[in-house]
Parts: C-alpha cells; sequence; structure tokens
C-alpha cells in the first residue's frame, strides 16, 4: 500500500472519533507499528488534530470534514479511465473529457496523471 492511500485510510478511521492503537492501525492497515508511528507524527506535522502517543493510542480531537475532492487511488483510477474512454476521437464529447482531465492532473499533480494518453 502506498503511503498516501494508507493515509487517508488512517485519517478515514481516526474520523470515528475513538481511541485507535497503533498497533490495531499496523494490523488493520497490514503494515508495521513502526511505520504507523512514522505517519501519526507526519499527519500531525501537517496540521491535522491528531493526538496521541506510542503505547497509548491516536485519537483526532475534533471533527474532520474532508472535501470531497479527496479521490482514493481507485476512485482517481476510474475516473482517470472514464475521461480517457470519453476522450477518444469521434465522440461528441472527447474535447470536454480531455479539458476535464487536464484540469484534474493541474489539481492534483502529485497524482502523476498524464494527459498524453
Amino acid at each position: 500500500m502506498k503511503r498516501d492511500a494508507r493515509l487517508y485510510d488512517i485519517v478515514q478511521v481516526l474520523r470515528d472519533g475513538r481511541l485507535h492503537t497503533a498497533a490495531e492501525l499496523a494490523e488493520r492497515l497490514g503494515v508495521s507499528t513502526r511505520t504507523i508511528w512514522r505517519d501519526m507524527e507526519m499527519l500531525a506535522a501537517t496540521g491535522l488534530p491528531v493526538t496521541g502517543e506510542r503505547g497509548l493510542g491516536y485519537i483526532l480531537r475534533s471533527p474532520l470534514m474532508l472535501p470531497p475532492t479527496m479521490l482514493t487511488p481507485d476512485e482517481l483510477d476510474a475516473l482517470v479511465e472514464g475521461l480517457r474512454h470519453v476522450g477518444e476521437e469521434g465522440n461528441p464529447r472527447a474535447r470536454a473529457a480531455r479539458s476535464l482531465l487536464y484540469k484534474i492532473a493541474t489539481l492534483l499533480p502529485q497524482s502523476g496523471i498524464g494527459t498524453d494518453g
């Protein structure tokens, strides 16, 4: 599992408002507790309201609303695949699909979406 996807999954788990141990998160995500410790440090450094420490557990201090543009890797792949299909020559909406694909690639540069095919 890539780190971005794992961090997203950790935030999704923590949104339930309960205390979660690193061991529990590690088992759920298929990584080591050490990886979870590093991930939690990173999440806290980004400004997310994460409280906790090794040995006790982690919790979000306040509710977190994620914007609807937060896409999972699978959702992003499906969106790109669909836009590329519609963007093929001969489709009446090809120009619009290619334009939208370009906009998404611009908004999400970290995704590595290529707009050339």
